[in-house]
């Protein structure tokens, strides 16, 4: 026998086989365990990448992306805040299912829960190494930070980005302003803070300095199956650009933001390439909720959905989603079925061969979509919780039931300009009935022609308000699980 071959002795008659070191390596990278990415923005709307209709900057490698995998149309964020969605994609969960809303500040007593299972520590069960970059926003101080979720290491940001004591002009704040409260913000390697970012020029090295880490990572573990989530805090104010994309786009500084970020994607996707990993690597890019709006020419696009960040209204939940695996995902491909955050746990966790989260999650597997499976619509349902644990908003199908709540409005003021936020105005909603097949900007109430939908879709949040809980009506819910308390 050359040796360029192996023998393999079957159990059934022990009979020996030859088989070529070629073939061998061909059978072991189908049956290698997958690697996974997931490249996760903050305040990225629907309409801010070149292929949902961005400009007139360009983000030639998220198109790229889209066009060598699967761009999903109707993907949702698990909450239009940012912990409350960091929750929901890590966990599964509906956020308010694992105690969580909103936005965590500096001093809050709560964060994520140690016994909630994140996608990082299911992975890690079955062998991955697990790497992390940028914002965590699920508990700001240990035992609550990314190595005690799962996380073998971190480089990146505890909260959001404008949780500093510097003003909106990039000026340290005196007393007497509202974020003198806020410590300064620290840059965490792993459970230590590494150093503090103090100016909007600190803040300008973020986009690269993370995804140096993602890169350095890959190349580091590329001989074992891995698992990074790069978390960039970019596009959320206060946005900053490099020295070599600043002024380059014709965007103005948003622009250059954008741009930065996509040249981000690239060398995590270059990566990949050069380093023989793109037909084992599921790569998923999305967003934590839709664009902080009165931030105005510092924030993005929902794409024509109505009004943004911190509503359930579709521009605030509805995001850009994409996923890239080469050789698995046809190139090219769009998915207009419902999709949320909450299934990335529960299809990474089939795709991946682990085991499923020990307490009940919201999630469902979403592999059928993303192989083209005839008829499949794994997902037919999803609910809109804010303002802590409010359920205004149901979706089943086409149809969304908005219930009467106060919503916050980006359209009864002018939003500000050039990183200074505009007004916060509300609005009193009534109860709404949308067709979002035919009305995705939310219109025209339909209620009046559909009184059984209407009636169906209040049984359905019934359902939900009796098992997670409904501020507005008063219900404290049957299955939702602490928050840890921070001590």
């Amino acid at each position: 026998m050359k040796r360029s071959s192996i023998y393999y002795f079957f159990l059934i008659g022990l009979l020996p086989l030859e088989i070529s070191n070629a073939h061998l390596h061909k059978i072991y990278e189908e049956n290698k365990p997958p690697n996974i990415v997931i490249i996760f923005m903050d305040d990225m709307g629907y309409g801010d990448p070149e292929c949902y209709g961005g400009f007139p900057y360009h983000t030639p490698h998220i198109n790229a992306m889209a066009a060598a995998g699967m761009r999903f149309t109707n993907y949702y964020a698990a909450q239009g805040v940012c912990t409350a969605s960091r929750a929901g994609l890590l966990t599964g969960c509906y956020p308010n299912r694992v105690g969580l809303s909103g936005a965590l500040f500096p001093w809050s007593e709560i964060a994520l829960n140690n016994e909630e299972e994140t996608v990082a520590e299911l992975l890690k069960q079955k062998g991955y190494a697990t790497g992390m970059a940028g914002k965590w926003h699920l508990g700001q101080k240990e035992p609550y930070l990314p190595l005690q979720q799962g996380f073998d290491e971190w480089l990146g940001l505890p909260y959001s980005n404008d949780m500093w004591p510097v003003d909106y002009d990039g000026k340290p704040v005196n007393e007497a302003h509202a974020k003198f409260r806020f410590p300064p913000l620290p840059l965490m390697e792993g459970n230590i803070k590494k150093r503090e970012i103090n100016t909007i020029d600190d803040q300008a090295k973020l986009t690269k300095m993370f995804t140096e880490r993602a890169v350095d990572f890959i190349k580091r573990n590329k001989s074992r199956p891995f698992f990074f989530y790069l978390a960039h805090s970019m596009p959320h104010v206060p946005i900053a650009a490099s020295e070599k994309f600043k002024g380059k786009s014709r965007g103005g500084l948003f622009g250059d933001t954008m741009e930065e970020i996509d040249w981000s994607v690239g060398e995590v996707i270059r990566t990949l390439d050069e380093n023989h990993l793109s037909e084992n690597t599921l790569v998923i890019f999305a967003s934590d909720n839709g664009p902080w709006l009165t931030y105005g020419d510092h924030a993005g696009s929902t794409g024509g959905f109505r009004e943004g960040k911190g509503t359930v209204w579709e521009g605030g939940v509805r995001v850009p989603c994409i996923m890239r695996w080469k050789g698995k995902i046809a190139a090219g491909s769009v998915c207009n079925n419902m999709v949320a955050a909450l299934d990335i746990l529960p299809t990474l966790v089939t795709i991946c061969k682990t085991k499923n989260p020990v307490k009940k999650i919201d999630g469902v597997n979403i592999l059928p979509l993303i192989m083209q499976q005839a008829n499949a619509n794994p997902r037919d349902e999803f609910i809109y919780y804010y303002n802590v644990n409010s359920l205004k908003a149901v979706r089943k199908g086409k149809w969304k039931l908005v219930f009467p709540h106060v919503s916050q409005t980006y359209k009864k003021t002018l939003p500000g300009k050039d990183g200074w936020p505009g007004e916060y105005a509300s609005d009193s909603v009534k109860l709404s009935l949308y067709d979002l097949s035919t009305d995705p900007g939310e219109t025209l109430d339909r209620k009046a022609l559909n009184p059984g939908v209407v009636e169906e879709l209040s049984a359905l949040a019934e359902r939900y308000r009796n098992e997670l809980g409904d501020d507005l009506t008063q219900r404290k819910g049957t299955a939702v699980r602490p928050a840890a308390k921070v001590k």
